[in-house]
């Protein structure tokens, strides 16, 4: 941190906003650090499997980008993102029953950015948003940023209660509500067939947007897939996709997909932030999805992630003490602990650390600051013998305080 003379803060000397000296770090972020440390084995981050990037497949893709398109993929691009992937991107969401045009689509620099421009668009100091109760810390950070309001809602295993939807829209009239239909972050829990239909309804009835985060809808181990709640709503959905989970996080290319009307809205607020998504990479994608790679790539994906979330899952069963619960979910990254209710999950997580474990707990994922007891376990970016490992020095750190 910068410093003068007289060691004053320039933080303090200079006026920074209210509401970004209100921010916090996101405490992943602030974990990942921790947990980056030599030997740690880490469960805290939500990273796919660097041994799983297409390398050189993503090689030819960019030599193809550059062959065929010349200085183009230098230039600067079009807000809404090139043309050809757009097009790419609505015809893979029709093919899968969310009907789709170019026209519905605005590319960002990944899932995040994507929620951003929503919050940026949508919300006033003081507008309340309906969540899930707990929901991802970055869209919670986004969020706050505009001094968001929060309705949350808690879940079962079908997802939001519907009922409790219906009361907080009454009591509080939220502007937006935000949902991650499939493979919840944190959770791991996918919203049932039903209860997105009672969803739909309820936005529709009062003409409240629904917000549909979707990174892991891909990456499904077993059961049928679910159509998503844009397919169901249409326009009364706005969808958020990335190919964050399922090519390579660091290409940050993600996409809104609106009614058609609403897209220029968020292509402004795009011109503001950073005019255009990388041009390259959206390019080195297309060419990549073209050459048919992308299909197999997520086949690949399934089969390690899979294999991974059982035998986690069978070393917390063979080993966690009576009294601790996690969910067990059908696809996604990530599986979700409760510990007992006098136990403190950010209060054990030096001692975890110590062990040369780390994970997330789970309070930043409350909008109300609650669930000390809880936390989030990624299985996808650890190896086999560090998830049986880390699952057993998470065993006896439990045990040992119970």
């Amino acid at each position: 941190m910068l410093v003068d003379q007289n060691d004053k803060v320039y933080t303090e000397l200079w006026k920074i906003s209210t509401h970004v000296k209100s921010l916090e770090a996101s405490i992943i972020r602030e974990i990942l650090k921790i947990s980056s440390q030599p030997g740690v084995i880490s469960f805290a981050g939500g990273l796919p499997a660097p041994e799983l990037f297409p390398m050189e497949d993503l090689k030819l893709a960019m030599g193809e980008a550059i062959k065929k398109y010349g200085p183009a993929v230098f230039q600067y691009s079009l807000s809404r993102g090139i043309t050809p992937l757009r097009e790419l991107i609505a015809q893979r969401a029709t093919e899968r029953g969310t009907k789709s045009d170019t026209e519905n689509i605005l590319i960002t620099a990944g899932g995040q950015q994507a929620i951003e421009l929503v919050a940026r668009a949508f919300i006033e100091p003081g507008d309340y948003i309906i969540t899930e109760y707990p929901t991802y810390v970055g869209a919670l950070q986004a969020f706050n940023y505009y001094q968001a309001r929060y309705a949350p809602v808690k879940m079962d295993d079908e997802g939001m209660i519907i009922d409790e939807i219906e009361e907080k829209i009454i009591k509080y009239k939220p502007k937006l509500i935000y949902t991650i239909s499939n493979f919840q972050n944190p959770t791991g829990i996918t919203m049932s067939e039903k209860r997105r239909m009672e969803l739909i309804k309820l936005g529709s009835h009062y003409n409240i947007p629904i917000i549909d985060d979707n990174p892991y809808s891909d990456i499904r181990f077993s059961g049928e897939r679910i159509p998503t709640l844009k397919s169901y709503g249409g326009d009364e959905v706005i969808a958020i996709r990335t190919f964050s989970k399922i090519i390579a996080p660091g290409l940050r290319i993600g996409w809104l997909n609106g009614p058609k009307e609403i897209i220029p809205v968020f292509e402004k607020v795009k011109q503001c932030t950073d005019l255009h998504t990388n041009t390259l990479c959206q390019y080195m994608i297309y060419e990549y999805i073209k050459a048919g790679k992308l299909e197999p790539h997520i086949k690949v994906i399934i089969e390690d992630y899979k294999a991974k979330r059982d035998l986690m899952v069978n070393t917390m069963r063979d080993n966690f003490p009576e009294g601790i619960k996690w969910t067990e979910p059908n696809g996604g990254l990530f599986l979700w602990v409760e510990l007992p209710q006098y136990m403190s999950a950010k209060d054990l997580l030096p001692k975890a650390v110590a062990l040369k474990v780390a994970y997330v707990y789970g309070s930043p994922f409350f909008p109300d600051g609650k669930g000390m007891n809880t936390l989030r376990l990624n299985y996808s970016n650890a190896t086999h013998k560090g998830i049986v490992e880390g699952i057993k020095r998470l065993a006896k750190l439990f045990k040992d305080n119970m």
